[in-house]
């Protein structure tokens, strides 16, 4: 089981952590910009540093379908911090973590997922694009069949997050 974190399942942020989420969002606004799909995410150690930054590639020629920021990025801070470490991070994530990225973040031994853009706001934001064929799955779920916990906290900061998705989608 992993350390508890002081704010929970509350939905409530501190200032940094807020921060932290915001970082996530611009790593998001960075794919964008890199013609890849907007969606951003960092890992933050138990003693606050950003151990490691990531945005989407899951778009061809460069990246692949498995390619999601979050996975990206637990896996680079899973190198660094190793299971015990990883156990007290927290995983920022511009949007709700997909099931394949909830299982990533499970098997590497995240502590705790915040995340800004809920699943059901992206599906509306993302239609019927073939590019994000979302599996309606909320992370709490993926997480619920699990043996061990993770804290889940959000969605938050949703409409800061959205702005990402503007103009992206057909």
């Amino acid at each position: 089981m992993c350390a508890p974190f002081p704010n929970n399942t509350r939905n409530v942020l501190t200032e940094d952590e807020t921060a932290f989420l915001r970082a996530a969002i611009a790593e998001a606004e960075k794919a964008k910009g890199r013609g890849r799909h907007p969606f951003g995410s960092i890992v933050v150690d138990a003693s606050g540093s950003v151990v490691a930054r990531a945005g989407n590639n899951s778009m061809p020629p460069e990246g692949n379908p498995t390619q999601h920021a979050e996975l990206r990025v637990v896996a680079a801070a899973f190198g660094v911090l190793g299971q015990n470490g990883m156990s007290t991070a927290t995983l920022y994530s511009s949007a709700e973590p997909c099931v394949m990225c909830t299982g990533a973040a499970y098997w590497t031994g995240v502590g705790r997922i915040v995340y800004a853009l809920s699943e059901p706001l992206l599906l509306t934001l993302t239609g019927d694009d073939p590019d994000n064929p979302t599996l309606s799955l909320p992370c709490r779920d993926v997480i619920s069949r699990g043996q061990r916990k993770i804290d889940v906290v959000g969605p938050l900061l949703e409409d800061e997050a959205a702005a990402a998705h503007e103009g992206f989608w057909s």
